[in-house]
Order: C-alpha cells, then sequence, then structure tokens
C-alpha cells in the first residue's frame, strides 16, 4: 500500500479548526418534556432486566504524550482552561481483520480530562464519523463553556483513517482538489456546476481508488468500528462506553452490529439518519443549517448587529452576490462552507462573536473580503482533505444521480436559500465512488441507548433521530431521546443539561425521560 508520510500533529490539526462543533451554552437542567404521556420519573432499566456491565478502566494504556498547549495554538481555541490536559497517541491497526488486504494503518486519539479528574474511572470513547476529526470535536468540548462532564470522566477520541491526526492520506490532484472545494464553476457560467463537480469528482475518484488498490474498501464506517474494537483490546478491557456524534453514530452503531457484547453504554449524539438514500440525507442536513442560521439571525438582530434589521435576509444576498461572482475569488460554495463552519463552532455563540462574524459579513457587502477571509480559510481547510472525501464516500450509499441533483439544484435553490444550491450540487462528490453496500440492521441489540440532539442541527439536522430509534428498538434496545433546544453541533459540547443526562446514563445505566428537553 502506498501511503504518505505521516504528517507531524500541528500540521494534521490545523485543518480541524473550524468543523468540531457549536454551541449554545447552558447550564440548565431539563425542564420540560416533549410528549406529555411520557413525563414523570426518570426512565430506568427494568429491575427486572440483568443489570448493565459497567465501562472499564484500561488495563493498559497507550503512550499518551501532553499536546495541549499545540492543539489549542493550531486550532485557535484560545487560552486552555485551568486544569485541562488533552494527551495524544497513535496506536496500530490491521488495514482489514479479514485478511483479505494486508498491512497496518496508524490510527490517532486524543484523552482529554481535567487535573482533578478521577483516575480510576473509565474513559468515554467517542467518534464523531467522516465529516470532522473526532480529536477536533473533544477539543472544541473542552475550549467551550460547556466541558463539566470531562471533570468526571476521561473522553477518548478516535480518528477515522486519513483524518484529522491519523495516517494521512493524499490521492487528489491540485487542481480537482479545489475545484471540488471551491465549486469555482458557480462563477464562470456555461457549465451546469453539476456536471462540472461531476467531471471533477471522477478525476479525483480515480486517482483515490488507483491510490489506494488494494485498500480501497478498507475506509467505511463497518472498518472504523474494527479500529475501535483493536482500541478496547489494547486497553484489555472487556466493556467499553462509546459515543457516536453525527456521521460518527453510523461508525457507533457498525461497532454495536459486530461487537455489542462489548458495549457496556451507547449514546448518539445528533445522529445521521438511518435508511435513507444520499438525497433524503442532505436535505436533513441543510434544513438543520437553515434552522440554525434563523436562530443565529435571531441573536443577532437582539444584539444590533452590523447586518441591520433582518440579518437572515443579508446572508441570503450575500449568498446570491457570491453565486453571480461578485466577490472574486471568493465563491458561492467556499462562503456557505464558512457559514456551516460557523454555525458549528465550539465559541460562536457569545455575544461577541455573533457581531464580530456579522462584522465580517458586513464588511463582505461592502467588497471588503479580509474580515471573512480568516473564517473561508479556516473552513475549506477543515473540509478539503482527501480523507475526509475518502471515507465519506466509503460511506455513501443510494447516491443521487446527475438529473436528480440539478432537480434538487433548482428545488433547493427556493426552499433552502443559503445552503440548498451547494448542497444538491455537492451530492455529485461521491457520485462516480463504488456505491456502498447497504449497512446491515442491527438484528438484536438490547442495550439500553440513549439519544441527544439539537432543534436547529446544521451537520445532521434533527428529523433524523426517529428512524435512528426505530432501527435500535427493532432491534430490540430501549432508547430515550432528549432534545436541546439550541443550535449547534454536537449537543453534547453545548448543554450542560445534556451533559448531566449522559454523565447519569454512564455512571448506572439510567436512562432520563423519553422526550425530555433541555433548554437552550
Amino acid at each position: 500500500m502506498r501511503w504518505t508520510r505521516a504528517a507531524l500533529l500541528a500540521a494534521t490539526l490545523s485543518v480541524l479548526v473550524t468543523t468540531a462543533c457549536g454551541a449554545g451554552p447552558s447550564d440548565r437542567p431539563a425542564v420540560a418534556v416533549e410528549h406529555p404521556h411520557d413525563a414523570g420519573a426518570a426512565q430506568t432499566t427494568p429491575s427486572s432486566a440483568p443489570a448493565l456491565p459497567a465501562p472499564e478502566v484500561p488495563k493498559t494504556d497507550l503512550a499518551w504524550h501532553d499536546c495541549t498547549a499545540p492543539t489549542f495554538s493550531l486550532l485557535s481555541l484560545g487560552t486552555p482552561p485551568t486544569g485541562l490536559i488533552l494527551e495524544c497517541a497513535e496506536y496500530t491497526t490491521q488495514t482489514d481483520i479479514s485478511g483479505n488486504v494486508t498491512g497496518n494503518f496508524r490510527n490517532a486519539a486524543m484523552r482529554a480530562r481535567y487535573d482533578r479528574t478521577p483516575k480510576d474511572i473509565a474513559p468515554l470513547i467517542l467518534t464523531s464519523g467522516a465529516d470532522r476529526s473526532s480529536t477536533a470535536t473533544l477539543a472544541g468540548l473542552a475550549a467551550g463553556s460547556n466541558s463539566a462532564i470531562l471533570a468526571s470522566r476521561p473522553i477518548i477520541a478516535v480518528d477515522r483513517r486519513g483524518i484529522g491526526s491519523s495516517q494521512p492520506i493524499t490521492c487528489m490532484t491540485d487542481p480537482d482538489r479545489k475545484a471540488l472545494a471551491d465549486q469555482d464553476q458557480f462563477t464562470h457560467g456555461g457549465t451546469d456546476p453539476v456536471d462540472a463537480v461531476a467531471a471533477s469528482a471522477q478525476n479525483a475518484t480515480t486517482t483515490c481508488l488507483d491510490f489506494l488498490t488494494p485498500a480501497q474498501g478498507a475506509f467505511d464506517a463497518a472498518h472504523a468500528a474494527d479500529d475501535i474494537e483493536q482500541l478496547r483490546k489494547q486497553f484489555q478491557v472487556d466493556h467499553i462506553a462509546l459515543m457516536g456524534t453525527g456521521t460518527g453514530s453510523g461508525v457507533a452503531l457498525s461497532y454495536a452490529r459486530k461487537y455489542g457484547d462489548h458495549l457496556s453504554r451507547l449514546v448518539l449524539d445528533s445522529p445521521q439518519a438511518v435508511g435513507q438514500d444520499q438525497a433524503g440525507r442532505t436535505e436533513l442536513s441543510v434544513k438543520g443549517a437553515e434552522a440554525a442560521l434563523t436562530a443565529w439571525a435571531q441573536q443577532c438582530t437582539a444584539l444590533q448587529c452590523s447586518l441591520g434589521a433582518d440579518p437572515h435576509a443579508a446572508v441570503i444576498d450575500l449568498v446570491k452576490r457570491a453565486g453571480n461572482g461578485e466577490f472574486g475569488d471568493l465563491s458561492v460554495s467556499s462562503l456557505v462552507t464558512a457559514l456551516r463552519s460557523y454555525l458549528s463552532d465550539p465559541l460562536a455563540q457569545g455575544n461577541s462573536q455573533v457581531t464580530q462574524f456579522a462584522d465580517a459579513l458586513s464588511a463582505l457587502g461592502r467588497g471588503d473580503r479580509g474580515p471573512i477571509g480568516g473564517y473561508v480559510q479556516r473552513a475549506a481547510a477543515a473540509v478539503a482533505t482527501d480523507g475526509q472525501f475518502v471515507n465519506r464516500c466509503s460511506d455513501n450509499t443510494q447516491p443521487a444521480t446527475p438529473d436528480r441533483a440539478k432537480q434538487l439544484e433548482a428545488t433547493w435553490a427556493t426552499q433552502y436559500p443559503v445552503f440548498g444550491k451547494v448542497a444538491a450540487v455537492n451530492l455529485m462528490l461521491c457520485a462516480n465512488w463504488p456505491s456502498a453496500n447497504p449497512v446491515p440492521a442491527l438484528e438484536k441489540f438490547s442495550l439500553p441507548t440513549l439519544v441527544i440532539g439539537g432543534s436547529a442541527d446544521p451537520v445532521t439536522g434533527q428529523d433524523g433521530r426517529p428512524s435512528v430509534t426505530g432501527a435500535l428498538g427493532a432491534a430490540g434496545a430501549t432508547t430515550s431521546t432528549l432534545v436541546w433546544q439550541g443550535w449547534g453541533h454536537p449537543t453534547f459540547a453545548h448543554s450542560g443539561c445534556a451533559q448531566q443526562a449522559v454523565g447519569d446514563y454512564l455512571k448506572d445505566g439510567t436512562l432520563p425521560a423519553d422526550g425530555t428537553a433541555c433548554p437552550a
């Protein structure tokens, strides 16, 4: 296998800053239940059921080294909170445990804790999937105002292959990488952007599949689950606690399907819908991004920000102008990516951050691209890696056809005026990748599972949760859903109420009442 030489931690972490998570701080307890018939005492594991196994403290450990200061510096997260410790490590996994492909892969992990965190308590293992680095997601939690959960137990994030600090993948040509990241065809006229992106994606697919051969099938969620299983074996424990956020829910569910007997707790935060095609999943994401933008605009209006009386309309106008090529080499795709990245930033919700971002957008409206430049650069670096392309396409089931994408390009441009058109064009990113087989359903899984999410999630949206709880219920699992009434991703990074529920569940397996709502 032709792997590139491993990059330094600084180089790999620096491209992950803005896709970590978005925040709307809240330390208040749950005050409402969404389903009145479910209200009442907390839902617990039935007394007649056998006691849940507890997650275990690792008997052997990785070779951790402190990486707090460089991580915060490279991810532009400011000054680390007093007492916070971030530790980084690597471990080796088999490329394919079935033996069909030989070789190993180097996976990266990060552990976050405080100096006062008990040392004799089992960690929570975190995976945030293919759309974002797990280690950057964890760093974003640690930087935010709702990081109290780290005082009670450590959290260990595991990056997927080729993403974050794991062994990198470099398989595209520079022109194709730039075309897929910028979609600058929007500003050139002539060729339909769906056709233009499909052509660049075809080239990228060909070069990446050639580069990865014979391991081109080893980057899906099932192989990512194998890597988590290898970490469990490295720790020499029988049971782990696992959280999947966003598309990481697919990894967590794959782990439950393949290694469910080794799970003691399972948390799914803002999970991606199961059983839907690519267009359906994408529309849920777009709806969530539009909802998050609306919530941000309301806060912006309340602060009398520089975008005027209707910040949402001002953003729509900026996106339209970018699509017409008014901002030079700042493409509409780059601007929309920056908007979504900001809405998913762990430090975006403070009043000063809201007004600062509004000021950058106002300056863009006047033709000054300087202030928005930093947001655009960080966002592009966070989502344009070859590893993310490979992993995302490896998980892409039921891809959209060009004709379907063109139809949605017109429909979504009107229905979702900020994020819709770019999302429709992006349906072509993986159109030429060998279509992944449908993920096998969970057949038997009885572990009580906690599912949490936000009412305005800019990454996965909120409407996919019922499909996830339905799949778990069909396999025999009891589920409880908790909804945070704020905007951002993932939920546990922003809501102290949600963290309390997660902490209680990790401690003794107690689930909150189904339908519990946490205030923004």
